[in-house]
């Protein structure tokens, strides 16, 4: 009789220990989050999207990323071989600048190729021939084509087709870049044009 008080006296104990033994490492936890609170952080608010390239439009002329001052601007990422995605895209912006009306003088937009490659200067202009006259392609070598993409961020890949000819894999987003250049969002091209023009007049 005597052992089993004295087993139940042991348990006791036991968990008296274990309850005080996590109370303390509670306790130590609790002092080092309020003497080394996590660090916090912080963001500046503005993306890290854009910065200087160099390369030419439709016409051969040179175009950086002065250009982009004093307008707001649509920036789009393509190529001329583009079976729908990238003539849609500029037939929306064309609808935009229509929409306009006598501010599409106000704003700018471009056709960034990202198939150099095949995307001459002389390409591009009889290619957006079909579209609206204020929008200006770019192109460049590889290498200037390389800089402007990783500085806007986009993707792009050569896909092999099976009659040996390529297509491209691409991102396939409209930037809104505002009257200084600089990145304010994607811009929702697909809404009626209208509307499109009324957000795009917020940036004039």
């Amino acid at each position: 009789m005597s052992q089993i008080k004295l087993s139940q006296r042991t348990k006791i104990i036991a968990l008296f220990c274990a309850f005080a033994a996590g109370a303390l490492v509670m306790v130590t936890a609790v002092t080092m989050l309020v003497g080394n609170p996590a660090p916090r952080v912080t963001s500046t608010g503005t993306a890290a999207v854009g910065g200087p390239f160099k390369l030419v439009d439709q016409t051969g002329a040179p175009v950086t990323e002065a250009a982009l001052k004093g307008k707001p601007s649509l920036i789009f990422f393509g190529f001329t071989h583009c079976p729908d995605v990238c003539p849609t895209a500029l037939f929306e912006m064309s609808e935009i600048l229509t929409a306009l009306g006598p501010d599409a003088d106000k704003a700018q937009m471009f056709f960034v190729s990202v198939d150099p490659e095949r995307d001459t200067p002389e390409t591009l202009k009889s290619y957006l021939s079909s579209f609206a006259p204020q929008i200006r392609g770019l192109t460049g070598s590889p290498e200037a084509v390389d800089v402007i993409k990783k500085e806007y961020r986009v993707y792009s890949r050569k896909v092999p087709l099976t009659d040996g000819d390529y297509t491209m894999d691409h991102t396939a987003v409209v930037y809104l870049m505002d009257k200084s250049g600089t990145f304010v969002a994607p811009f929702n091209s697909k809404r009626p044009p209208a509307e499109a023009a009324a957000e795009l007049k917020r940036y004039l």
